[in-house]
């Protein structure tokens, strides 16, 4: 047993996301979105290079060279963990991300778009993204979609993460979870062997660089389904995300790739429920109809909002639709409506 392990038993984890430690402070996790004490008692640098030290034994002197580490730490009857210790200041610090291994439904996280959202996990090839800002629920999202496919179809599925987030158990497909920097070196070197494993679809953490996402379009091109993420906001940026990842000598070539191949984009904020516990996901949804694609392909692009607004028979919507949605129906408040539009600077 941890000495963490009295500190960690206290947590109800099922309701957070990640735990901070740091000398001096008392300890803090993170639930829907906020930080919030554990207990008021702050914690001594003594006790908090205890814990690192009785953590990763093996690995503190590196931690020392270093200032910072990353690694795992799992009690089968508190949780599973990924973990990074550092150096600040004079003071430790320690981050626990929960890894949770109780995925939820698609309609847990959208009841009114899981329609929508499982035509993405029937399909048989090309790209689809989970799009949106730090924290929006983009992993939980992509997870709840490949458990989708994991609970009615027969498929070969390779994860691509930095960390894990989620353990699959396997069900009706084969599931095979690679974590970048302990399973492969980056996100390019293990799609360029993913596509060596005979998979059905692959499912891409993040596309960090022009490499990756060269080798995840040239995936979706040979067969393959890809689901990945994007940290932008909304669909039109993360096709300007991508067209701009590369030389404007390449960028009509990956014009004619991205409108061939691009399926949909899932674009996402976490908004705080009306009754006070609680966050809903709210959606811009972009589906590649045949219009779409043409405004791709032509780099069209201020044009597709336009038909996104117009596109609700095949289950589009912009954001702004859907927020709308959501104070309608008393999920979320007009004042969380209002200050997420004024944070945004956007008209929806």
């Amino acid at each position: 047993m941890a000495k963490i392990d009295n500190l960690l038993a206290t947590i109800d984890m099922e309701s957070i996301s990640d735990i901070h430690i740091t000398s001096g402070l008392p300890p803090m996790s993170r639930e829907d979105g906020k930080l919030i004490k554990v207990n008021e008692d702050p914690i001594s640098f003594e006790i908090v290079e205890e814990y690192i030290k009785d953590l990763v034994p093996d690995k503190y002197q590196i931690f020392k060279e270093k200032g910072e580490i990353d690694f795992k730490y799992n009690n089968p009857e508190i949780g599973n963990f990924r973990v990074n210790a550092y150096k600040c200041r004079k003071s430790n610090g320690i981050v626990m991300r929960v890894i949770k291994s109780d995925i939820p439904k698609i309609s847990d996280i959208t009841d009114a778009n899981a329609s929508v959202l499982k035509k993405f996990t029937e399909l048989k090839d090309g790209l689809v993204l989970v799009t949106g800002p730090t924290g929006s629920g983009k992993s939980t999202t992509l997870a709840a979609m490949i458990n989708e496919i994991n609970n009615t179809k027969e498929k070969h599925i390779i994860t691509l993460e930095e960390p894990i987030e989620y353990i699959f158990e396997t069900k009706k497909c084969m599931i095979n979870q690679r974590e970048i920097g302990e399973d492969t070196f980056s996100y390019a070197s293990g799609l360029k062997a993913a596509l060596r494993q005979d998979p059905d679809i692959i499912m891409l953490g993040e596309m960090r660089d022009k490499e990756t996402i060269e080798i995840a379009l040239r995936a979706a091109q040979t067969g393959h389904l890809v689901f990945s993420t994007l940290h932008n906001m909304g669909a039109v940026a993360s096709i300007y995300r991508i067209i701009n990842s590369f030389e404007a000598s390449h960028q009509n070539e990956v014009r004619i790739q991205l409108s061939s191949f691009l399926r949909g984009v899932i674009s996402q904020v976490l908004l705080s429920n009306e009754i006070g516990i609680g966050r809903t996901a709210a959606m811009e949804i972009m589906i590649c109809t045949q219009s779409i694609q043409n405004l791709i392909r032509e780099g069209n692009y201020e044009q597709i909002n336009s038909f996104i607004q117009m596109g609700s028979k095949y289950g589009m919507q912009t954001i702004g639709m859907d927020l709308k949605r959501l104070v309608n129906s008393g999920t979320i408040s007009k004042e969380e409506y209002g200050n997420w539009v004024n944070q945004n600077m956007q008209s929806v």
